[in-house]
């Protein structure tokens, strides 16, 4: 019995980072339903960012005052003009670019954009390591060991994965019974697809930005609840301030009907609040790639879901796709492991000879007292 708990308590120790970003992309995956329905019922997405990221801020709050109150860093000027920016990229300008992009192009191809992200911040981030001496932990890549070209390679294959869901359709897969939850929507997309993409492709690109900035953000401001606090609050303001700006109308601010208001709750707490909070950590602790590898899940997951339970019409090419991302995935998280492990002992060797050092001086001193004795 203890034996078994010892093995399985080292299992989840092991394992917790893996486990929370799974449960933070299930997450996202009951996310796309609510907002879908709010949004379709006439929530103004922007008004949403807004009042999702205030309810957040103010969850989290009394946690991050008392939870840390101790171990919280001083919040100097030059640190919080840091937060600003790292939530203008993470919350406000990303959010609402992404939403916007959703009224010029398809769902679909936002969809496979958005799953660009991890390799893009694989690409970031190993630059960026080159470039500056104060990335240097961003990501380690080294092509010539095994780990290094898994990482390379589980990249690639992942984005190969997002593009087979995306372009391929192939044979439709027959649904055996009909949709368990009906959702009618009265948006129109009124199809732009030149700045459609441009919106998709920046958020992409300033989401990736958002990934590492955490990582190095969280060396100087290692409170992942007070961070997370500072970022719902000053995003959802930067956000009120853009919706005032493109929504005029004070009918917009109105929470209508009941889906709103639960989808602004669900949206705040636990996508702009645990789920931040977990990637923080997750982020400190494996840093931003492996974060972001894990996004391609929620897509299968939204495939899956929209399929069973909405009755969607699903194609062998997410079939397909969703197993080679899932192969990329896990190529990318054996390398990261195996580097892992390679840099633990690369940095426990010159501890142990300091101790083998010391333990030398010490058997001399001991030498030279017994021989003046």
């Amino acid at each position: 019995m203890a034996l078994g708990g010892c093995m399985s308590g080292a299992f989840y120790r092991r394992f917790k980072p893996h486990l929370l970003m799974v449960l933070a992309q299930i997450g996202y995956t009951f996310l796309y339903f609510i907002t879908e329905a709010s949004f379709d019922r006439g929530m103004n997405p922007h008004v949403y960012i807004t009042y999702r990221h205030i309810v957040a801020g103010v969850v989290i709050l009394p946690f991050a005052y008392f939870l840390e109150r101790k171990t919280r860093p001083k919040l100097t000027l030059a640190l919080f003009a840091e937060i600003f920016v790292l939530s203008l990229l993470g919350v406000s300008l990303t959010l609402n670019m992404y939403f916007t992009s959703l009224r010029y192009t398809s769902p679909t191809f936002i969809a496979s954009m958005v799953n660009t992200i991890a390799s893009m911040t694989f690409i970031i981030a190993v630059v960026l390591r080159q470039v500056s001496p104060d990335f240097c932990r961003l990501e380690v890549l080294n092509v010539r060991s095994n780990h290094g070209m898994a990482k390379v390679i589980g990249t690639i294959v992942s984005l190969a994965g997002v593009m087979t869901m995306t372009l391929y359709k192939g044979p439709l897969v027959k649904n055996l019974w009909g949709a368990l939850i009906h959702i009618q929507g009265n948006n129109t997309i009124h199809e732009n697809w030149l700045k459609g993409s441009i919106l998709t492709v920046v958020s992409c690109i300033t989401w990736s930005i958002w990934y590492i900035m955490q990582a190095y953000t969280l060396r100087k401001y290692p409170a992942q609840l007070s961070l997370t606090t500072w970022m719902s609050f000053i995003g959802g303001a930067q956000s009120a301030v853009f919706t005032t700006i493109v929504q005029h109308k004070p009918k917009a601010w109105m929470v209508g009907s009941s889906i709103d208001f639960w989808s602004i709750i669900y949206g705040g707490v636990v996508c702009s609040g645990l789920i931040i909070f977990i990637q923080l950590w997750c982020t400190e602790q494996k840093g931003p790639v492996f974060v972001t590898m894990f996004n391609p899940l929620s897509t299968i997951l939204v495939a899956c879901l929209a399929y069973f339970i909405l009755g969607e019409r699903l194609y062998m090419g997410s079939i397909l796709g969703g197993v080679i991302v899932i192969v990329g995935l896990y190529l990318v998280l054996w390398g990261k492991e195996g580097d892992q492990k390679h840099e633990t002992e690369s940095q426990a060797q010159p501890n142990l000879m300091n101790e083998d050092q010391k333990e030398a001086k010490i058997q001399v001193i001991s030498t030279a007292e017994k021989e003046m004795v």
